[in-house]
């Protein structure tokens, strides 16, 4: 067993499957719902915990009631919850979710942590003891910075998840040894996937990939370029199969090189987007990483 820590978001996550989006004042009625702690890190953690590995999520949480059903969905799932922010009274990120029920595809508004930036004074010192390997999701950066920076100087690997660019995340980014970014990760100044491998190079990061959904992963190791397949499959739900692929990543790089790590975080992601929302697919059959 190995011990992550997922560093970033945590929010609670209604999720309702619809036939179709609602048009302008027209109100719908979902076919399906569920209820789900969420984020990126989040997620993340619960896959690699789900893959019999020690998870624990390093966010701002409080005492808004709200926070009951959240943490009560992380305990069942064994993920244990450091809280940055426990005298918080204010609700925690809320995010309301549309799965199209016809492509899988999600719509998803949520405030993130805009209005809950942490800094470094609220990390417990003893957080990075006997981990194995951490996870920055940048949305809490100056707390991701210095986990980042501590776990360098401990030769603990760090892993990015770049899903969307953030202010200052040039400054962690910096000390990754692993970058698994989306398509729609765009530092100041690239347009094209091309210009992201090169900024992130650039940063000193050997192993790099760029995720694209059902669409080839692009990868960068040690100079070396490359594509790698991603298993097809009826999509039914996307919701959260980058945060479960970071998470299956995690948990493949700690046993096999980068190509095979892709290689295998491709299946469980892809495995997770055939079944509804972001915990049944850890009640079937489970891929082999």
């Amino acid at each position: 067993m190995k011990r992550g820590l997922f560093v970033g978001l945590l929010t609670l996550d209604l999720i309702y499957r619809i036939e179709h989006l609602p048009a302008r004042n027209q109100k719908i009625v979902a076919s399906d719902y569920t209820v789900a702690a969420g984020g990126p890190a989040t997620n993340a953690a619960v896959a690699f915990c789900h893959l019999e590995n020690s998870a624990t999520v390093l966010a701002a949480v409080g005492t808004h009631p709200i926070t009951h059903l959240i943490l009560t969905d992380l305990q069942q799932c064994g993920v244990t919850v450091v809280d940055l922010s426990p005298a918080r009274t204010e609700p925690p990120p809320v995010s309301s979710i549309l799965i199209t029920e016809a492509t899988g595809e999600r719509a998803v508004v949520s405030i993130n942590t805009v209005k809950t930036q942490l800094t470094a004074d609220s990390i417990p010192v003893d957080c990075l003891q006997n981990v194995d390997i951490v996870l920055i999701d940048g949305h809490q950066m100056e707390v991701g910075r210095a986990i980042a920076q501590r776990a360098k100087a401990h030769n603990i690997p760090v892993v990015i998840d770049g899903g969307s660019w953030k202010s200052g995340f040039e400054t962690v980014l910096s000390l990754a040894d692993y970058a698994i970014c989306s398509a729609s990760f765009r530092p100041p100044g690239c347009r094209h996937k091309a210009e992201v491998m090169e900024y992130l190079s650039n940063l000193g990061i050997a192993h790099i990939a760029i995720t694209q959904g059902e669409q080839p992963i692009h990868y960068w190791n040690h100079n070396q370029r490359g594509q790698i397949e991603v298993p097809p499959v009826k999509a039914v739900d996307t919701l959260g199969a980058g945060d479960i692929f970071h998470g299956a990543f995690c948990h493949a790089i700690l046993q096999r090189g980068f190509m095979d790590a892709l290689e295998a975080a491709a299946r469980v992601a892809a495995h997770s987007c055939q079944f509804f929302g972001t915990r049944c697919w850890m009640d079937k059959n489970r891929v082999e990483v």
